[in-house]
């Protein structure tokens, strides 16, 4: 069985509304269903109970709380789905609202032609009470029944009912077993006596005894208003004019609705074939389902009815309500709109390919006579349809709204088809964006992985990147030991795998120090603190990143010995000025002479060693590191220099510096380079390492170290004067026109390995103009 996804669209806003997004998002995905639902699509019942049985799970809620919820909620959505007029038209009380139930889902099954609703049945009690009859194909559902009829009581006629189930059963119907469930309804008024009489006209609301009372009172009143307008002595000051008029017409418009009482013929006038002519479509039958009398064009469709005495179950099968074709079963029902159809083979030869007619109408008992009458029309939703059982408007009675039901419902199926069009469109564009949505983070985080996020936030609004200057930053070489020999040994695909395998390890170790990396070239990396965002803590950030790249890379394999690389690590310390270069593949980069530095210290550094200079040693002398003295050596281009070693964190672990979870096992915050060293003395000179299985094992999330700190002079003197204006604590730019290239006038022997990038002049010869403000990397 299928349901429109109206029920499902319904169930989804419950859900969102009441319980929010996230659960919704939970319950969708454990029940394996799509996101939305097309209002006209037809969906399996599974999916539907697939929904509600994950909801009880997820809410920790009983399933028949979750389906009286539902029911309520299914009411409102109703009304607010453009439903309301047609529901309040049903009936005057609780009573007639129930019993028009099916007519209601009669009339929407002419434009749901897959709606499968389940059938009703009411009775009323001496005690003014009611059983409610409701039967259903699907099973478990009953509980969803007084949700609905208990707002719809509330909400149309303000009483409060209680539903309480006096029978539970499966009865074997023409289709299979239906599930039949009998509530007890006992109704609670909500309004005062005095207040309901207001609202209630009905014979039924008055018993004898108060009838009298009214009438009386009526005599009363209706004398005093005749008297007030002959002139009467009546004191103005108790009754106005306008209400003894008032209570005039409404006095006579109730006396009307209560006296009402009807006037019957003694014989009928009118002749038989005049009756048989003015209702076309009509069938008189007894007890036993023999038919007496038909109308002339259902003769026409069924020739057999031409025959008095035939049975009707013969050539008709009910269809709605499914109930079996006896005459006891159908004055169960006799307050239900039946739909017959007629039985393929009872149909002349040439008329069994036609599509079989359906019929429906109201039966009518008629006790004298012990004869059921079946006012009846065709079931036509389309004028294709009456083509197909080659019939005309004019087989129509005139006076049979079936011909203007026609046309509408032609013009409705038509709109309904543009909306179910419109509303796969709009998914199609949801899902659409959705991929956007997806495609776009994709390309971010790619674009953010090659420049900082605000410059490129910068060049995608097409705004020009100023270069900034920074006060203080430390920036580290790395380089693979004998990288040139190993290249000359190794197949190319072998020296990628390599340096894929040690990037990806370095890359992690960048989360979790929050170092940028600025570029590798080769089997060179380079890495800043610092920049782009300024923090006090550059230093050790870049020394724990130190610490971790030797620790992974005694990871990676040597492709030629089979040994683990080695690598030699400079770290210096000073200012930069830093930039988008090109339009093209437009990189982020330094300049300056502490970039030439740095590279120094790598290539005049030792394998496996990290090397300091003087300026990165003094950020870090009183921060927890052990450093070891290396003296005075001789630098490329810069003299005699004194350097120093980075041994080991003194209070942070091997894990903690990797970015992996703290175990136990790391009390006493051993150092993380003395623990790999002496891992690596005992390590078996066999030892083999799979580079390519080796960023299988990185793959787990980086935990980023903990850093504290603190602001710089320039932060604090500003949050001072102004504190709105923290975020301008970046570097200042220059004009080329005042001073020139960025490069530094230094080339040859003393330029650095990597071309791109070049020096400004040193902190002696600093240009005059330092005022100029810097527009570039608003960042804090």
């Amino acid at each position: 069985m299928f349901k429109y996804g109206f029920i499902n669209t319904c169930l989804k806003s419950l859900v969102v509304e009441k319980y929010g997004e996230e659960i919704w998002e939970k319950l969708r995905l454990q029940a394996g269903v799509e996101d939305s639902f097309l209002t006209f699509g037809v969906y399996k019942d599974e999916i539907t109970m697939q929904l509600v049985d994950k909801a009880c799970k997820i809410l920790g809620v009983p399933a028949d709380m979750v389906l009286r919820e539902f029911g309520e909620y299914f009411f409102e959505f109703c009304k607010r789905s453009g439903y309301d007029h047609m529901l309040r038209t049903l009936g005057g009380n609780l009573y007639e609202f129930i019993e028009n139930l099916d007519a209601l889902h009669s009339y929407l099954s002419l434009s749901y032609q897959e709606m499968n609703a389940p059938s009703f049945r009411v009775e009323k009690n001496e005690d003014g009470s009611m059983h409610l009859h409701y039967y259903s194909d699907r099973r478990g559902l009953y509980h969803i029944v007084p949700g609905i009829i208990g707002a719809a009581a509330l909400d149309f006629f303000n009483i409060e009912i209680s539903m309480e189930i006096v029978n539970q059963t499966e009865e074997e119907e023409r289709t299979g077993k239906k599930e039949h469930v009998v509530f007890l309804v006992t109704q609670n008024p909500l309004l005062s006596y005095k207040e309901r009489n207001k609202f209630s006209f009905s014979p039924q609301c008055l018993d004898d005894s108060e009838k009298q009372i009214d009438t009386r009172s009526n005599n009363k009143d209706l004398e005093k208003s005749e008297n007030a307008i002959r002139g009467g002595s009546v004191c103005p000051v108790k009754k106005s004019h306008w209400k003894t008029i008032r209570g005039i017409i409404t006095l006579g418009r109730g006396k009307l609705l209560r006296g009402f009482d009807p006037v019957y013929p003694k014989t009928l006038w009118i002749d038989t074939k005049t009756f048989c002519n003015g209702l076309p479509f009509h069938m008189v039958f007894d007890k036993e389902l023999r038919v007496k009398q038909a109308g002339v064009s259902i003769q026409k469709i069924v020739p057999g009815l031409q025959t008095t005495g035939i049975c009707l179950d013969h050539y008709f099968s009910i269809v709605h309500p499914e109930v079996p074709f006896t005459i006891s079963s159908i004055q169960k029902f006799i307050n239900s709109q039946f739909v017959f159809q007629t039985k393929r083979e009872m149909m002349p030869e040439s008329w069994k390919q036609r599509p079989m007619l359906e019929l429906r109408g109201q039966m009518i008992w008629m006790e004298s006579l012990q004869c059921m009458l079946y006012l009846c029309s065709p079931l036509l939703r389309t004028l294709h349809e009456l083509e197909e059982r080659q019939m005309h408007i004019a087989d129509i009675a005139p006076h049979d709204v079936t011909r203007d039901l026609i046309l509408l419902n032609q013009q409705r199926l038509a709109e309904m088809e543009l909306s179910n069009q419109l509303e796969r469109k709009k998914e199609e564009l949801r899902v659409l964006s959705k991929h956007l949505e997806e495609e776009k983070k994709k390309t971010e985080a790619l674009l953010y992985a090659m420049l900082p996020q605000h410059v490129a936030n910068q060049l995608k609004e097409g705004k020009r990147v100023e270069a900034g200057e920074f006060k203080e930053c430390t920036i580290l070489f790395s380089d693979v030991v004998t990288f040139t020999n190993i290249c000359a040994q190794c197949e190319p695909i072998q020296i990628v795998l390599m340096l894929n395998s040690m990037y990806l390890q370095f890359d992690r170790l960048t989360t979790v120090h929050d170092v940028y990396k600025v570029e590798t070239i080769g089997d060179a990396y380079m890495v800043v603190g610092g920049v782009p965002v300024p923090v006090s803590t550059h230093a050790e950030r870049i020394a724990n990143f130190a610490l971790g790249i030797i620790i992974a890379a005694k990871g990676v394999q040597n492709p030629v010995s089979g040994n683990p690389i080695q690598i030699r690590v400079g770290i210096h310390t000073g200012p930069v000025l830093a930039g988008v270069v090109g339009e093209k593949m437009p990189r982020y980069c330094l300049f300056g002479d502490t970039v030439n530095i740095a590279s120094r210290m790598e290539s005049h550094g030792v394998p496996s060693k990290i090397h300091l200079s003087s300026s990165a040693y003094q950020c870090l002398k009183y921060k927890n590191f052990e450093m070891t003295e290396r003296g005075e050596i001789e630098v490329k281009g810069k003299g005699k220099m004194h350097t120093y070693f980075l041994v080991r964190n003194k209070t942070a672990c091997e894990n903690e510096i990797m970015g992996r979870p703290i175990k136990d096992l790391d009390s006493g915050r051993e150092s993380a380079q003395s623990f790999q060293e002496d891992r690596a003395e005992t390590m078996p000179s066999s030892h083999q390492s799979v580079t390519q299985n080796q960023p299988e094992k990185d793959q787990t999330t980086a935990i980023a170290m903990k850093y504290i700190d603190t602001p710089t002079d320039a932060q604090s003197s500003l949050k001072r004067r102004n504190p709105a204006k923290i975020a301008d604590l970046t570097g200042r730019s220059y004009d080329s026109k005042s001073h020139g290239s960025l490069h530094g006038n230094q080339h040859s022997d003393d330029a650095p390995r990597h071309q791109n990038r070049g020096r400004v002049k040193p902190d002696t010869e600093e240009p005059q103009i330092r005022n100029v403000r810097s527009n570039f990397c608003n960042l804090l």
